[in-house]
C-alpha cells in the first residue's frame, strides 16, 4: 500500500483538541468529568495551559444527560470565553446520542451560531435523499462563518464526502474532517496501525485532519497522525487511561502526555488562532 502524507509535514504545527466529556460517560465515570458550564470553563483553563488550541464540547441536562440545547450551549461558551478570551476555538457537538434527528442537529447550530461544530456525516446525511439538505446547512454555516468538522468514522464515509464535493454539493473548496479510529463500545482499544486505512493512497486526502482514539493507546494514535500532517483530539469523551494504562488524574494530563510527545519529536503545537487560520476563521464574535 502507498500512504498520502503532505509534502509540507516538516513544517506542520500539530493542534490538540481537547474532548473533556462526551455526551454518555458522567461524573460518576471520573469524578473529573465536566458536565456544568463552571466546569467546563475550569477544564478549558487548565487544558489551555497544557496545550490545547480548542476544546469540544458537550452540554448536559440537570440530570447529567446530553443535550442539544442552545442556551446550555450560550451558558457554557460565555463560561468558557470569560476564563480563556480568544485563546481556544469553541467547538459544539451536534451529536445524537440516539436522542435527536436530523432537523434537530442543524436547528441547534442556526440558533447558537458557535464558532465551530463537529458534523457527523453518518448522523446528518444518513443516505442520499439527506444530501440537499446537508449542503444547503454548510451553505449557511459559510455565510455565518462557522466553522464544520466533518466527523467520519469508517474510510468508506471518506469516500462519499468526497463524492459529494465532486458533485458540488459541499460549499467549501476543502473541508476539516476527524478520523475516529474505533467506535464508542465498551473496551474499546484504538491502536496508531487504524489510521492507515484513511491514509492508504487510493484514499482522499483532506487538507485538514484531526484523529481521535480510545484506550490507553489514544496518545501513540494522535501522536503517529500528527506526525504525518494531522491534528489531535484527546480527552474523556474518549479515554480516561494514560499511556502507561493508569487513570488520569484530569482532561489536562491527557493533552500535556501528547503535547509533551510531540514537543519531544521536534513538531510544534499550534495555537488556537493558528488552528483559526488553517479553517478560515477569523477572531471569536462576542458570544462564540
Amino acid at each position: 500500500m502507498e500512504y498520502s502524507v503532505s509534502a509540507s509535514a516538516n513544517a506542520h504545527r500539530a493542534a490538540i483538541a481537547v474532548a473533556p466529556n462526551g455526551g454518555r460517560r458522567t461524573r460518576a465515570d471520573h469524578p473529573a468529568l465536566p458536565q456544568t458550564s463552571a466546569q467546563l470553563a475550569e477544564t478549558a483553563a487548565a487544558c489551555l495551559e497544557a496545550g490545547a488550541a480548542m476544546i469540544h464540547c458537550h452540554v448536559r441536562d440537570e440530570e447529567g444527560r446530553h443535550i442539544l440545547d442552545a442556551d446550555a450551549y450560550r451558558d457554557a461558551i460565555a463560561a468558557i470565553r470569560k476564563a480563556v478570551g480568544d485563546r481556544l476555538v469553541i467547538q459544539i457537538t451536534t451529536e445524537a446520542v440516539g436522542r435527536y434527528g436530523v432537523r434537530e442537529q442543524m436547528d441547534v447550530v442556526r440558533q447558537v451560531r458557535p464558532e465551530a461544530v463537529s458534523l457527523a456525516l453518518r448522523e446528518l446525511v444518513p443516505d442520499a435523499s439527506h444530501e440537499e439538505e446537508f449542503s444547503k446547512f454548510l451553505s449557511f454555516m459559510r455565510a455565518e462563518n462557522i466553522a464544520p468538522q466533518i466527523i467520519l468514522y469508517h474510510p468508506e464515509e471518506a469516500l462519499q464526502l468526497k463524492r459529494m464535493m465532486a458533485h458540488g454539493l459541499i460549499p467549501f473548496p476543502d473541508i476539516p474532517v476527524l478520523y475516529v479510529l474505533g467506535r464508542y463500545t465498551e473496551g474499546q482499544r484504538s491502536d496508531p496501525a487504524d489510521l492507515l486505512p484513511f491514509l492508504d493512497g487510493t484514499m482522499p486526502d483532506f487538507a485538514h485532519f484531526m484523529l481521535c482514539a480510545f484506550g490507553p493507546r489514544e496518545a501513540a494514535c494522535v501522536t503517529a497522525g500528527c506526525l504525518l500532517g494531522g491534528h489531535a483530539r484527546v480527552g474523556f469523551e474518549n479515554n480516561l487511561q494514560r499511556p502507561d494504562g493508569g487513570i488520569a488524574p484530569d482532561n489536562a494530563a491527557l493533552v500535556s502526555s501528547v503535547a509533551a510527545s510531540l514537543t519531544a519529536l521536534g513538531t510544534p503545537l499550534a495555537t488556537a488562532d493558528d488552528l483559526r487560520g488553517s479553517w478560515g476563521l477569523g477572531a471569536p464574535a462576542i458570544g462564540r
